[in-house]
């Protein structure tokens, strides 16, 4: 099996003294794990930072064996960012948050086009907020519709509107933003709750079913933000 793809990588792991292990996810193979042979020499490494985009030379005797990349740098995202910490741990959470929820060489090309967004998405000002919706939309091409809007019911409280989502067990307010979704947020901590709901509703309909841990680099990400 050969072929040649674009992708963006998503995770690295050492196989030896020399070689990775990496996983990418492309444009038309979906996510697609490969060593790199010679991926720790100085002339390679550079590149390999979590979130770059590369050109890819794929190479396996068959599909049931791990195959090996060529590699050449297309787009060196992560460096732009080394200086603002929480961006850089955004974009080590959102790979981590794909290499999780994508199955092995399924193609989606919307996730694809989703991950150039994400980029796009990351100079804006209001990089945060759209970074939410980001998540959400990952989630709903994903089969994970989150869907507020049929959920929550309205209530007006001292004259301020609050949404709520009520349960048995527990009633849940959900931040406006993700209502009013013209509405621009500058409090952090009303970004950080949409973050956690998100988080709340992943681990508990995704994550936990499939008994996939909560990962430590969300948890950094969101740390990097308080």
């Amino acid at each position: 099996m050969n072929w040649d793809d674009i992708g963006f990588l998503l995770s690295k792991n050492r196989y030896n003294e020399n070689s990775l292990i990496t996983e990418v996810f492309t444009k038309e193979h979906g996510k697609i794990s490969g060593i790199i042979f010679g991926g720790t020499s100085k002339k390679i490494k550079n590149y390999l930072q979590i979130g770059n985009q590369l050109f890819l030379n794929y190479n396996s005797k068959s599909e049931n064996r791990i195959g090996y990349f060529k590699i050449e740098i297309l787009k060196a995202y992560s460096p732009i960012y080394f200086d603002e910490i929480r961006k850089l741990n955004c974009i080590t959470s959102s790979m981590n948050l794909i290499k999780l929820l994508t199955a092995e060489s399924q193609s989606n090309e919307r996730i694809y086009d989703l991950i150039n967004e994400f980029y796009l998405i990351l100079s804006h000002d209001e990089w945060l907020q759209k970074y939410i919706f980001w998540e959400l939309k990952l989630l709903g091409i994903l089969g994970y519709n989150l869907d507020l809007d049929k959920i929550t019911s309205k209530k007006i409280i001292n004259n301020k509107i609050f949404y709520v989502v009520e349960s048995s067990t527990e009633n849940k307010i959900v931040p406006n933003f993700l209502i009013d979704r013209n509405d621009k947020v500058n409090d952090l901590n009303n970004l950080l709750d949409g973050l956690k709901l998100v988080s709340d509703f992943m681990d508990k309909s995704i994550l936990k079913p499939n008994n996939i841990d909560f990962p430590i680099s969300r948890n950094e990400f969101i740390n990097s933000l308080k």
